[in-house]
């Protein structure tokens, strides 16, 4: 005997919906996902743009948990196209303008984060040259040698978490 695969904790049923309720409920529940997944984003790029990375990191776990509750919607979504428009033509017709509407937002969203992700790493090099060359001594070596050019500091950690 088998034990059966625990249900996942999502907001909408991932089953062909086989009714009109059922179908409007589906695309209900996935533009209050989207909506609330939008808002999130959107706080997130507003706090990394102001430079608040420690507060939008903090948005992370309940970014994730909404990415993950509308990729599986659209997939579910996608794979019921047909049976959505012919059971709630007004619903599936409003999740669609949501979805086209989401993406450049999601883009806006990446962009500043790559920026902000950039620049990090631009601060953190330019941190470890600087502390690499305090390093360097400007005297002469044993044996008389020249100092070397100065090169980066090495063990400095960066957290790639954002």
């Amino acid at each position: 005997m088998t034990a059966p695969s625990p249900k996942p904790d999502l907001p909408f049923s991932l089953d062909r919906p086989s009714s009109p309720p059922e179908a409007e409920q589906f695309c209900l529940a996935m533009v209050n996902t989207m909506e609330q997944l939008l808002s999130v984003i959107e706080r997130e790029t507003e706090l990394v743009r102001s430079g608040s990375l420690k507060e939008a990191g903090v948005l992370q776990p309940e970014k994730a948990r909404l990415i993950h509750e509308y990729t599986r919607g659209m997939m579910c979504a996608k794979q019921h196209a047909i049976a959505l428009g012919n059971l709630a033509p007004a619903a599936a017709d409003r999740l669609r303008r949501q979805h086209a509407e989401f993406q450049p937002v999601l883009r806006i969203n990446l962009a500043v984060l790559a920026t902000a992700r950039e620049v990090t790493n631009d601060i953190v090099s330019t941190v470890a040259k600087a502390v690499g060359a305090r390093r360097q001594t400007s005297t002469y070596g044993p044996g008389g040698q020249a100092p070397g050019a100065a090169s980066a500091a090495e063990g400095i950690a960066i957290n790639r978490s954002l």
